[in-house]
């Protein structure tokens, strides 16, 4: 009895076996059927299942296999290759994550030694103590100044020697402890961070020092910062004028280098220097830098008249190879600006490391990852433009606005009926070329010049990247469409006009078309379409938007030292790659404060001459980039507008660009007083609009009608109590919008996560109605919850789409809506909206 029940065991064990082999899980594939199914997977990975079938009739060789096996094969090689993509994510990560940890271990070296040496110092400091109240009693002064090398610069060997001795300097500050280093504030290392970035504590002149991991070789690392004007913004032209090797293998270069000012407040910079090319014993590639002094050598004073002479200290870049692929770079940027020869209020610009660190140092990387990224396919840019073009369109902008500003004589721009006392500079240019490089058909369609109207203005207490941001997606606020209908003319042959004769209205529709953005979204290329209007009849059916190539940059207010911009140019609508453009738009770059700046701070409804109202006098001896931080903030801003124009019409159009910068002026200073954090700031419980409680009210007001209607709390406990409510609520993750009630809803409140997901300003929030948060679907279904909202209170919507004032669609897990009670908890006041896990599509 137990033989056969052993046998009946046996027997269902092997039909169970025979019925799993007959199900696909265990199936062995001959070298031609894989051959076969890897031919249909590369065409594709998932196939249907009458596409199976039709694999197993076409192919004699797959017709013993099921097709639930086949579908197995399938899901198995599908696996194998996410596997696959997985483990060399990992792999990358890991080679990453290995590089940072030996950069920080380094770091860590430094800063050890850096700890030791102030030890010894603070002991020698010690024994002296006795010694140095006699010295200060005899009045003599016992501190040394660095001095240059005289070396004779005009020989060979003269100039290897200051070459040898620039490297030994540049080394002991990139890897060493020759100064002291401090981590810049803002910009915390990690493997998702550019790189390490530090600025100079107290050093003569300002610097910085940035280093990171780059996925290129040394050799192409070096050959691009080597080339400047490509990716330095500020660099206006770069020369070498001599070039021989060095007897190690290596080259020497006298390089004279211009730079652009960032104002019309301040000449502009340039410099003599000996660059110094090597590779070291170890096999990292040095280029390093150096001021000339002493040797009365350089280019022709003719050539250098409208600039100040600056001076490199011993500067560079070491690039080292790194196991795996890629490189480790090591930046130090070392500089003293001369900030004597620019008026006081502006010295900050010249005397912080801070700005030093983002215009060079930092840009410098970033320029770096960009060019490693496009080369491995990473960046994906719109409109089927490639990455170069893209980025040529950009620094073309930029640089035309920097042309625009400074005004060099030798670029044939010369100011006009200017006595010192005008708030606003003219100036023309009666020679510049306008056509393109390579397509000399594209050339501006008029025979005169070009005029530029340009002021410089002082505003307090707002940040920079907010006014800019609020400009950009605000143009009706400031612009005048005829204007800019005036520009876009004048690249159409024969419509060139006088401003007027047009008559055109902007329908305030503007569209914000991405085209492209840096590594980090530090920069931003779009094309602005600006819809127009005829006021003439016969012209009533023709199109009369307008184009505009813009960049943005500067506009996340976390960065610190850096300046924000918009520039722009109008283009034509078929927009070719070698379009002219005409750049104009505003720069925006905070000023460290002092606290002596705060009773004699200037108000922000002035338009100031600096030039002429500011003495210029030796700088002050406070530390580079250490001014105490006060509560107003101060920047100085930037605007230059260009417009074409021909011979006849130079004194109209020199007239009509006057008027429209001042007006221009006037709408800034307007915005910028309203977006004033004084005003409207919520941190400081200020009112949210005309006959709203104040923030921390209404803060409480939305906590406690979530918690009243949902049954639970929209924050944590810990969170309700005191002013903490309002911060809570204004950081929270979800979007929270609140709307009035009334027969147009409009919105009247949103924290910072709402803001983002509108895309918008505290200011402009007003102006947007709740019918325009929604799509279609979305409308029809807050109409059909809107009874049961104003019901019981409260209302669920399910997942959807919605729309951010810059048209961009938005898309949420969940959302909810509530009444908010005020304090007698019977008064509605305002609905309250809160999205949940929203990000854009």
């Amino acid at each position: 009895m137990a033989m056969a029940v052993a046998q009946h065991r046996e027997s269902s064990s092997g039909s169970s076996i025979d019925k799993h082999l007959d199900s696909g899980k265990y199936v062995r594939y001959t070298a031609e059927q894989v051959e076969a199914l890897e031919r249909v997977y590369a065409e594709c990975p998932k196939p249907s299942s009458l596409r199976r079938q039709q694999l197993i009739r076409e192919c004699p060789i797959l017709s013993n296999i099921e097709p639930k096996q086949i579908k197995v094969w399938f899901q198995n090689r599908r696996c194998r290759e996410k596997q696959k993509k997985e483990s060399s994510r990992l792999q990358t990560v890991n080679r990453k994550l290995t590089a940072m940890n030996k950069l920080l271990m380094e770091e860590n070296d430094r800063l050890q030694k850096q700890v030791s040496q102030l030890v010894c110092e603070n002991g020698y400091m010690k024994q002296q103590l006795h010694t140095a109240s006699a010295a200060d009693a005899s009045g003599n002064s016992l501190v040394a100044t660095p001095q240059h090398s005289l070396r004779d610069a005009n020989s060979p060997a003269g100039l290897l020697s200051i070459a040898e001795e620039t490297l030994a300097e540049f080394l002991s500050k990139a890897t060493g402890t020759a100064v002291d280093w401090v981590q810049m504030p803002g910009m915390k290392p990690g493997p998702d961070s550019v790189g390490i970035f530090a600025i100079s504590q107290s050093c003569s002149g300002v610097a910085a020092r940035a280093c990171g991991l780059v996925s290129l070789e040394p050799i192409k690392i070096a050959e691009i910062l080597k080339d400047r004007p490509s990716w330095s913004r500020d660099c206006r032209n770069l020369e070498v004028f001599t070039m021989f090797p060095a007897g190690n293998g290596g080259t020497i270069e006298l390089v004279y280098t211009q730079t652009f000012a960032p104002t019309t407040l301040a000449p502009a910079r340039d410099f003599w220097t000996i660059r110094y090319t090597t590779t070291l014993e170890n096999g990292s590639l040095v280029v390093c830098e150096r001021s000339l002094s002493g040797s009365g050598a350089g280019p022709s004073a003719a050539a250098a008249a409208q600039f100040v002479r600056a001076e490199v200290l011993p500067s560079g870049y070491l690039i080292r190879p790194c196991e795996g692929g890629g490189s480790i770079i090591h930046i130090v940027d070392h500089l003293n600006l001369q900030a004597w020869s620019v008026p006081e209020v502006l010295r900050p610009l010249y005397e912080s490391s801070k700005v030093i660190a983002q215009k060079m140092t930092i840009a410098a990387l970033r320029y770096i990852r960009q060019i490693a990224q496009e080369t491995s396919g990473e960046v994906v840019y719109s409109l089927g433009r490639q990455p170069a073009v893209l980025r040529t369109f950009s620094q073309r902008l930029s640089r035309g606005f920097n042309d625009a500003i400074n005004g060099f004589n030798d670029d044939g721009w010369s100011i006009i009926n200017c006595d010192g006392t005008e708030d606003v500079i003219i100036a023309i240019n009666l020679s510049k070329s306008f056509s393109s490089t390579s397509n000399p058909a594209n050339a501006f369609s008029f025979l005169g010049g070009v005029l530029c109207a340009k002021a410089s203005m002082l505003i307090q207490n707002v940040a920079p990247a907010v006014l800019v941001r609020f400009l950009r997606e605000h143009r009706s606020e400031w612009a005048d469409f005829n204007v800019d209908a005036y520009c876009a003319a004048s690249l159409k042959a024969g419509t060139n006009a006088y401003p007027g004769m047009r008559p055109t209205r902007f329908t305030g529709s503007q569209i914000i078309m991405p085209l492209g953005h840096t590594v980090e979204h530090e920069e931003l290329l779009e094309v602005i379409r600006l819809e127009g209007q005829s006021f003439v009849q016969e012209d009533a059916f023709v199109s009369r938007d307008i184009h505009l190539l813009q960049i943005c940059n500067g506009i996340d207010e976390n960065a610190v030292g850096a300046c924000s911009e918009l520039v722009f140019a109008t283009i034509d609508e078929m927009f070719p790659d070698d379009a002219p453009l005409l750049p104009s738009g505003f720069r925006v770059i905070p000023l460290d404060s002092k606290p002596s700046d705060t009773q004699d701070s200037l108000t922000t409804n002035r338009t100031l001459d600096l030039a002429s109202s500011l003495d210029v006098g030796p700088a002050t001896s406070h530390a580079a980039g250490d001014a105490p931080s006060c509560q107003s903030t101060r920047s100085v801003l930037t605007i230059a507008f260009q417009f074409p124009f021909e011979s006849n019409l130079q004194d109209n159009v020199a007239n009509m660009a006057r008027q429209y910068v001042r007006s221009v002026i006037s709408s800034v200073q307007r915005v910028a007083m309203a977006i004033s954090p004084s005003v409207l700031n919520p941190a400081v419980g200020s009112k949210l609009s005309p006959g709203s409680p104040e923030a921390l009210t209404l803060a409480h007001w939305i906590c406690r009608s979530y918690s009243y209607y949902l049954g639970t709390e929209l924050m944590r406990s810990e969170s309700l109590g005191g002013d903490s409510i309002l911060k809570n609520l204004w950081q929270h993750q979800d979007a929270i919008l609140c709307c009035s009630l009334k027969s147009q809803p409009v919105f009247i409140f949103a924290n910072q996560a709402g803001l983002d997901m509108l895309e918008t300003t505290l200011v402009a929030l007003q102006d947007i109605t709740l019918d325009k948060l929604f799509d279609e679907s979305g409308r029809n279904a807050l109409c059909s919850d809107f009874a049961k909202l104003m019901q019981q209170g409260f209302a669920c919507l399910s997942a959807g789409i919605c729309m951010s004032t810059m048209g961009r669609h938005v898309s949420y897990e969940q959302a909810f809506a509530w009444k908010v009670l005020e304090a007698d908890e019977t008064t509605v006041h305002c609905l309250a909206f809160s999205f949940v896990n929203w990000s854009f599509v």
